[in-house]
């Protein structure tokens, strides 16, 4: 089992910027991030192999906005959000994939999940 922590959520105004970081400990074979808005789905934001790191996806919705990266020293992945919207507000969940056998954006694809960390986006 994947254990997550994850931090740097808060809030920012309309085009600011905001960093998320995941720590991790285990070996996980593709790292995302993932939001859910209340009252919404939880959906894809972003994935990266932890050993191709140029096999990265988006969500179209961020793509261009949003860099995900992931430091393999630390153990750490992150979520480089700017230019951010108010539809970007909700809680932003870090996610862990142990098998890499799943399309990115399914959650049933990823096995370990995070506490979550708010990020709100005021107009």
């Amino acid at each position: 089992q994947v254990q997550l922590v994850e931090s740097g959520g808060g809030s920012v105004q309309t085009g600011g910027s905001l960093r998320l970081s995941c720590q991790f400990s285990g070996k996980a074979y593709r790292m995302g991030w993932f939001r859910q808005a209340p009252g919404k789905e939880r959906e894809g934001v972003a994935s990266i192999h932890t050993m191709r790191p140029r096999e990265i996806q988006y969500a179209d919705s961020v793509n261009g906005r949003f860099t995900i990266s992931h430091d393999n020293a630390h153990n750490t992945v992150y979520l480089q959000m700017d230019r951010l919207k108010p539809e970007d507000t909700g809680m932003y969940y870090c996610a862990a994939d142990t098998s890499y056998s799943g399309v990115w954006t399914a959650l049933t694809s990823w096995h370990s999940w995070g506490q979550g960390t708010q990020v709100t986006v005021s107009s």
